[in-house]
């Protein structure tokens, strides 16, 4: 696994916020927004051979490899500057994740950080028309803390790198919690991303303006009813279908 630092930030007491693409991309869209609406620098690329073995392409047709990044804000406003993971891969196996997981809360630890929030889809078998939030948490109350902003306790087994994340910051003893926001996941989920950033900015304590996400729901939204709307047709006009 490499690491390379394009600079090494002083942080105030920062939160590390995990970002990876995972059930309907709702890490990965949130933390992409936040990105750019908070205005985060790149400072670490984490490059791994236990990536997915390709490459991607920009829509310049540049070519994109898989890899992992590290964000910072930092605001003399904010109570806790942010650490904010971002990339286009999860590693492919039980090893890879294991070391990834304790390299990014490596890379937080030296950064000062001593809490982390990771983000998930929780799968459903229906389309939620308002998604709620999940969380499982570090401690009991941290857990309640999560609950008093209006998430739900779930009990079960949280995969990937939000539960393991999660998990390894806990044996560190780190704090923190897992937000998973209901999606269908089988597309990338907008709406579900906007619900999990909502409750986010409520522990942060940070405005987020969500208008562009709105933008991309409204857009989901009537692209899903094409969809739905042409399957149906497809199906009127099958053999012995009135």
């Amino acid at each position: 696994m490499i690491t390379s630092f394009v600079e090494k930030p002083k942080l105030h007491d920062p939160i590390l916020i995990e970002g990876l693409p995972g059930i309907g991309f709702v890490a990965n869209i949130a933390c992409l927004h936040l990105i750019n609406e908070l205005k985060a620098k790149k400072f670490c690329e984490i490059h791994s051979s236990s990536f997915q073995a390709l490459s991607m392409t920009t829509d310049e047709g540049l070519t994109r490899p898989s890899l992992n990044e590290l964000y910072y804000v930092h605001d003399e406003s904010y109570s806790h500057d942010l650490v904010i993971l971002f990339g286009n891969t999860q590693a492919l196996s039980a090893q890879g994740q294991y070391e990834l997981c304790e390299k990014i809360l490596d890379i937080g630890e030296d950064c000062g950080s001593r809490m982390v929030i990771t983000i998930g889809g929780l799968k459903r078998d229906y389309v939620p028309s308002s998604p709620k939030i999940y969380c499982t948490a570090t401690d009991p109350e941290m857990l309640e803390e999560t609950i008093r902003l209006g998430a739900d306790k779930i009990q079960g087994r949280v995969f990937g790198v939000a539960g393991l994340l999660l998990g390894s910051a806990k044996l560190r003893g780190l704090r923190g919690f897992c937000i998973l926001s209901e999606t269908p996941g089988l597309y990338p989920d907008a709406l579900a991303a906007k619900v999990a950033l909502e409750f986010l900015s409520r522990y942060l304590a940070v405005a987020i303006d969500l208008s562009r996400l709105d933008t991309a729901v409204v857009t989901l939204s009537r692209l899903m009813g094409h969809l739905l709307h042409g399957d149906q047709l497809k199906k009127s006009r099958q053999p012995g279908l009135i």
